[in-house]
């Protein structure tokens, strides 16, 4: 026999600590959505519009030099912000968009060259500039790609587990929302830069969660065939501790690989690996402490405690 992560006859009681964990869960929700409100995420150029140069020196600076090295230019609110290795001596700037976008590097470059001299000279790697338009229609169109990707995940689910429960299908889906909701909030607290990238990072954490999530309900409905008798938080409990161990060792490969993007990728990986990262854990959770939970409060809530493996009977 193999070698067993976690001994397949382990009986932890998951179901009895729901109320607990969809507490604690509620208020990270309830918190993550008084910062979405009051604070707000960090956009990137993607949605708001501008600028975004990134800037090579031969030799060391300060944010601050070039900001004023860039003054004549009248580039409109100009941030400066380290990037890379302190080492390698790059550098980002953002700044609102620009007429002339095709001729905004060789500018840069004459400022730069101007106000530094001979002495450090600057070159100019990539330019990439979003019209605040095009940038605002991206961060709708965004919010839609989530909002309808989560609501189609939850009628996928309750179409595939409607032999069992259509309420599979609600849980599924508050328990994406409370996946898109943890990681947005640990954007805001981490103040890293939501753009593209970290979109299609939130959209990857939607699968994932949602693939997690049929593992758990696959078992769940096997064993409320094979034990009709069964109360469903009893076959519930024995199904997340049947694939207890598979969950373990999937979320734990997938956290290793996204560490190793998170530690070694670079500033321009670092959102939308640490968007992975948080919401590979928060979907594992959610899989077990979100989605089942709301499967049994509905099935208890609407026949009284008569459970759905009772009625599939």
């Amino acid at each position: 026999m193999g070698l067993q992560l976690i001994a397949p006859d382990i009986n932890i009681d998951f179901v009895g600590k729901r109320f607990f964990f969809v507490a604690v869960s509620t208020v990270i929700n309830l918190a993550a959505i008084l910062l979405l409100i009051f604070v707000g995420l960090n956009y990137g150029v993607d949605f708001v519009g501008g600028s975004v140069v990134q800037l090579k020196f031969d030799q060391p600076t300060s944010a601050e030099r070039i900001r004023t090295a860039l003054g004549s230019l009248d580039l409109g609110d100009v941030t400066v912000q380290d990037f890379g290795a302190r080492d390698e001596n790059q550098y980002l700037v953002r700044f609102e968009t620009v007429k002339s976008v095709g001729s905004i590097g060789p500018r840069l470059e004459a400022a730069l060259d101007q106000s530094y001299g001979a002495t450090n000279k600057a070159q100019v790697l990539r330019v990439e500039t979003v019209g605040s338009k095009v940038g605002h229609d991206l961060r709708i169109d965004g919010f839609l790609a989530v909002a309808f990707a989560t609501v189609f995940m939850g009628v996928y689910i309750a179409l595939r587990f409607r032999n069992v429960s259509w309420s599979f299908g609600a849980g599924a889906v508050i328990a994406l929302i409370h996946d898109v909701l943890v990681v947005t909030g640990a954007l805001v607290i981490s103040r890293l830069e939501f753009d593209l990238t970290t979109l299609a990072a939130v959209l990857t954490i939607i699968a994932y969660s949602v693939h997690d999530t049929i593992i758990v309900s696959d078992r769940i409905r096997e064993d409320a065939a094979k034990r009709r008798r069964e109360s469903l938080d009893v076959t519930m409990n024995r199904a997340i501790n049947e694939t207890l161990s598979r969950t373990v060792l999937t979320s734990g490969t997938a956290l290793t690989v996204v560490a190793s993007l998170l530690v070694l990728g670079g500033p321009i990986l670092r959102p939308a690996a640490f968007t992975l990262f948080v919401g590979i854990i928060t979907g594992t959770y959610s899989s077990i402490y979100i989605a089942g939970p709301v499967v049994l409060f509905w099935e208890k809530g609407r026949v009284g405690g008569k459970t759905a493996s009772t009625r599939a009977a």
